[in-house]
């Protein structure tokens, strides 16, 4: 595969793995990535952890602010292939019909499930006990392309976002690997996606980052898992954003929902539709990540206790 001849595209660290694997396997002729972007208090103008890939490797690469629009320089890069990873644009019809052997997409989920851009925060957010990583064709309509590959991944209590972000990204570099050679020959599976079974894993929206303490506790668990480390779960407190981190769930019976069920040196509990949620890990307003134990050492009790929770 040495000679295969390919344009990557990708963007976020989740396509690191998968553009590494390609640079040791094949000819990475052209990079597409995402314009650098202002990171910080700052706003320091920051290139893609792709573009860092492509700069050390002195790959050439190209930023279009709208690849639909801007996309001439891919026409004009010879390639066997076109393989993307958590891009983060619509390809357009013009680049899906250029290269000889068309365009492969690494995509972190079972399709036809969680076709979009958060596909690993809603697995877990909806309690999914399996997930996994697609290799497929891609289309004009997102995700929605044939199967060539998929490897599955059973989702263990332990996980968050980041660390089946890690885990998948490896194993849709190991498994695009494997797919490639067929591909090439041309003796791949296609199989077409069942529409009846697609579900999506739109992007997370700022007001799907709140907690809902009148749903069971179960249910906040999962949301608490399925946005950490980013964006994070939040709370209101007396008004003020409080990230929530890691909790622990104790069922109880006759609740009420919100209101503060105890506060010892180590721990805060908040009533919710079934049970108790324990605060573990926080992140207060406008302080560093901590545990609760650190938190409630640095306040007074009382204050604590006049807490009200939205």
């Amino acid at each position: 595969m040495q000679n295969l001849k390919v344009i990557f595209m990708g963007t976020p660290e989740f396509a690191v793995p998968v553009l590494e694997t390609l640079i040791k396997n094949t000819e990475v002729v052209l990079v597409v990535t995402q314009p650098d972007k202002p990171v910080g208090r700052k706003q320091i103008l920051t290139p893609s952890p792709i573009k860092k890939i492509a700069m050390e490797n002195k790959i050439p690469i190209f930023q279009p602010t709208k690849i639909r629009s801007d996309f001439e320089t891919v026409l004009n890069t010879p390639c066997d292939i076109l393989i993307t990873c958590a891009y983060g644009q619509i390809i357009p019809k013009e680049i899906l019909e250029y290269p000889r052997l068309g365009c492969i997409n690494v995509h972190a989920s079972l399709l036809p499930k969680y076709r979009g851009g958060a596909p690993i925060h809603w697995c877990l957010i909806n309690g999914e006990e399996k997930t996994g990583v697609t290799i497929m064709y891609m289309a004009e309509k997102m995700d929605a392309g044939d199967i060539i590959a998929q490897e599955e991944y059973k989702i263990l209590p332990t996980d968050n976002v980041g660390t089946l972000h890690e885990k998948l990204s490896y194993i849709g570099a190991d498994l695009l690997l494997k797919t490639l050679p067929s591909i090439i020959a041309k003796t791949n599976n296609r199989i077409v996606q069942e529409e009846n079974e697609v579900t999506f894993g739109y992007n997370i929206k700022r007001e799907e980052e709140h907690l809902d303490f009148t749903k069971s506790g179960v249910t906040i668990l999962n949301k608490i898992r399925g946005l950490n480390p980013w964006p994070m779960a939040n709370i209101l407190v007396n008004g003020e954003e409080y990230k929530v981190l890691e909790a622990d769930f104790f069922k109880k019976e006759k609740t009420n929902p919100y209101c503060i069920h105890e506060i010892t040196k180590e721990k805060i509990g908040i009533e919710c539709q079934d049970g108790i949620i324990y605060l573990k890990v926080i992140k207060p307003f406008g302080k560093k990540i901590m545990n609760v134990k650190d938190f409630l050492n640095g306040i007074k009790k009382e204050e604590a206790q006049k807490w009200k929770i939205e």
